[in-house]
């Protein structure tokens, strides 16, 4: 299993299954909260809510303390995306309950692509900021499809709340870029998925994404009051390297580093 901590309490996790065909292993008890997708193959999981053949057309969730048990009907493996998260995060997405759903979920066409894509950005080293809003949106939309409104219970109705979320998440990250959705989420008393909806509904952008816009500001600040380490100013910035600092800024203002920093030096 090869596993990503996208923040405190959210882990995506490629799980690749090799059992030989035939009954697993003894029950376990899950230790944790997920919710996993199939990708390939297919297997039997047994638990409290009985027996459920799972492949790529279903999802499932564990609920801490669950029982359960794996069977393979064939010798070829299979391979899942799983989400873990804690009780906190649970609760979060899934209106304030800690019982996840015991019987498998349908995923479509749309669900399957995305779940797909979040693992891939996460192979190819795409920012925690905005794996961890994509895997919170995958998991919430996925849910509606078994309690709608129990996914949007506290969700913020009308325009003047919407708009002072929004103005809550800039000046929280005004102040602190590095703060994630779920910190904001947690100090503006609302899901750090709603959050991320209302604010992409308002603002036409990511959380993710403004934050960025934010740290390069910081950058151009620096640039501007003389810095000329390149080096100093992404990480100062909060970027993850010199080379992810380069591609930003070249992508938002078409301009190299050493271009502005020539052009806003004093």
């Amino acid at each position: 299993m090869r596993a990503w901590v996208l923040a405190d309490g959210l882990t995506l996790a490629d799980v690749a299954c090799r059992h030989g065909r035939g009954r697993g292993a003894e029950t376990e008890v899950a230790d944790q909260y997920a919710f996993v997708f199939v990708r390939r193959g297919c297997f039997v999981r047994n638990s409290s809510a009985g027996e459920h053949l799972l492949d790529p057309t279903l999802a499932y969730c564990m609920t801490e303390g669950d029982e359960q048990r794996y069977d393979h009907p064939q010798a070829h493996g299979d391979d899942c995306t799983a989400v873990f998260l804690s009780p906190e995060l649970v609760a979060s997405v899934w209106g304030g309950m800690l019982e996840l759903p015991a019987n498998p979920l349908p995923v479509d066409s749309t669900l399957d692509v995305r779940h797909r894509q979040l693992l891939a950005a996460a192979r190819r080293g795409t920012e925690d900021d905005t794996l961890t809003e994509t895997a919170l949106a995958l998991i919430s939309d996925a849910l509606e499809g078994a309690n709608s409104a129990q996914v949007a219970s506290g969700r913020p109705n009308g325009a003047k709340q919407r708009a002072a979320l929004v103005d809550g998440v800039r000046e929280r990250l005004s102040v602190n870029p590095d703060a994630t959705v779920i910190e904001l989420a947690a100090a503006l008393s609302v899901s750090p998925h709603h959050l991320s909806r209302t604010f992409r509904a308002v603002t036409g952008e990511t959380i993710a994404r403004h934050r960025m816009r934010v740290r390069m500001r910081l950058a151009l600040e620096s640039f501007a009051g003389g810095e000329r380490d390149l080096a100093r100013i992404a990480a100062d910035a909060g970027f993850a390297d010199h080379g992810h600092f380069c591609r930003v800024l070249r992508s938002e203002t078409d301009a190299t580093p050493s271009e502005l920093r020539s052009a806003l030096a004093a």
